[in-house]
């Protein structure tokens, strides 16, 4: 039985430290393909409650991504620059991610 209780134990802790890759394609296209919509933002929080749980913390950079995508209506983000602000409270820690760039759309 304490064998099962620590197996489980394991398993939740490195569940909760998964997260999923940002891969951010390299765009090698010609300006013809595409049009320029204009600066996109997106913005995404994680916490960490007790320094420990993870809280939207595993796909808070795709999610500040996409939204940096969605802002404007479009297909891709050019020139991506990303920063992150923290933010400490007693029983956690935030951090804010932020996504900026030329947002494009396809040419169909």
């Amino acid at each position: 039985m304490r064998n099962l209780f620590l197996f489980f134990l394991i398993l939740i802790l490195t569940y909760g430290c998964a997260s999923v890759p940002l891969r951010i394609a390299n765009i090698n296209i010609d300006n013809s393909e595409y049009e320029i919509l204009g600066e996109g933002e997106g913005s995404a929080t994680g916490l960490m409650l007790f320094s420990v749980v993870p809280i939207g913390q595993n796909t808070r950079f795709r999610d500040a991504y996409l939204y940096a995508i969605e802002s404007k209506g479009g297909d891709a983000l050019l020139n991506p620059v990303i920063t992150e602000n923290w933010f400490w409270a007693y029983i956690l820690n935030g951090y804010k991610t932020t996504v900026r760039g030329t947002v494009i759309k396809y040419k169909k």
